[in-house]
């Protein structure tokens, strides 16, 4: 039954983004709720009810299960919805106010996991300002015959998502943890992609800062330094949730699920190694481009002082003829002037070469 789980929850590049208004499914159910369904065997079932109509319909036949999809509600859009499925207060404070890191808890008979949706923000060229992570969350409360998903941002649409796991009802036949499978699966292979598109960020800013014109700025590199920071925020917190998932026996998630969060984990792992990479390498750049920048102050300041060295000659010679002394046998000398004007450039063209050949200037 579950062969083919892998292949039903991957979609195929590129996705949609953004709110998905081309499902059928697609009505006027409420500000926040984006769509509700009943699943019977994984078939999606004609009609669309309300929430209370669609779990009574549930809890009345004893089979299938329902999945209702909501954007950033309001406390008094949701108040209905946690009266009807008896959700937990304190989870429901966390799926209104958001902003809250990734975690797996166990409320009676219900799970609720937080995912953070990350997306790569395309940008011509990276600055000392650009975005270059957006982040969003995903929070799912997972009970024995529902499904309800809460989406705060601008990205990370589920609409396509339900759309693949319903052409595969043999999937969605399985129960609500294929679902919860099925977004733990997508959030982490956009975290896969968004250090792809980040990889490409810190690849340019490298080339840069060890071309021969060394134009990498630290700035460029603290920005992607910051957002890697916010990424790994979204990454590093959801591998205690998902080692749960995948080695712990959870009562609301179904036991022939359980060996393909092994796989979400993997990936996960590999994202975090990738982070923790990335990270140690703009650390190495930063500190390339720093001693750059002490190499040409100190490139700078050899010339300097090759310069002052050079114009000391005339300095000294000069000064010691400008001294107010009645005997100076030069100053009534005929050659005495263009000797010592000649004495001067040939001492100065020496210094000159010495340090030419020394590489100072």
């Amino acid at each position: 039954m579950i062969s083919n789980l892998r292949k039903a929850v991957r979609l195929p590049q590129p996705r949609t983004r953004g709110v998905d208004l081309s499902h059928p499914a697609r009505s006027p159910l409420g500000t926040a709720v984006v769509n509700c369904a009943v699943y019977v065997d994984g078939v999606r079932q004609d009609g669309n009810q309300p929430a209370d109509v669609a779990l009574r319909q549930v809890r009345a036949s004893g089979s299938g299960f329902v999945w209702i999809g909501l954007h950033e509600p309001s406390e008094r859009e949701f108040a209905g919805i946690v009266e009807l499925f008896g959700l937990h207060p304190l989870a429901v404070e966390d799926a209104v106010q958001a902003h809250q890191r990734p975690k797996l808890e166990h409320y009676d008979d219900s799970l609720f996991t937080v995912f953070k949706t990350v997306r790569y923000v395309e940008h011509d060229r990276l600055t000392d300002t650009s975005e270059v992570v957006e982040t969003g969350e995903i929070m799912l409360f997972t009970g024995a015959d529902f499904v309800i998903t809460v989406r705060h941002g601008g990205h990370g649409s589920l609409g396509p998502l339900r759309e693949a796991l319903e052409a595969t009802p043999e999937q969605l036949a399985i129960g609500p943890s294929a679902v919860l499978h099925a977004i733990a699966d997508l959030v982490v292979d956009d975290y896969l992609d968004v250090t792809a598109a980040v990889q490409v960020d810190i690849d340019d800013v490298e080339s840069e800062v060890f071309s021969e014109r060394g134009s990498g700025g630290a700035g460029r590199i603290y920005q992607l330094k910051r957002e890697l920071l916010e990424l790994k925020r979204a990454v590093a917190p959801l591998d205690g949730p998902m080692r749960e998932l995948a080695t712990r026996p959870v009562r609301q998630v179904d036991s022939r699920i359980t060996a393909y969060f092994r796989d979400v984990a993997d990936h996960l792992d590999r994202v975090t190694e990738q982070i923790t990479a990335f990270d140690e390498l703009l650390n190495s750049i930063l500190q390339a481009h720093l001693a750059q920048v002490a190499i040409a102050q100190n490139e700078d300041m050899r010339r300097i002082s090759a310069w002052v060295a050079i114009l000391a000659v005339p300095t000294m010679v000069c000064g010691v003829y400008g001294m107010n002394f009645r005997y100076m046998p030069e100053k009534n000398w005929t050659f005495g002037y263009p000797l010592v004007m000649v004495l001067i450039v040939v001492a100065c063209w020496v210094i000159h070469r010495g340090f030419k050949r020394n590489g100072w200037l």
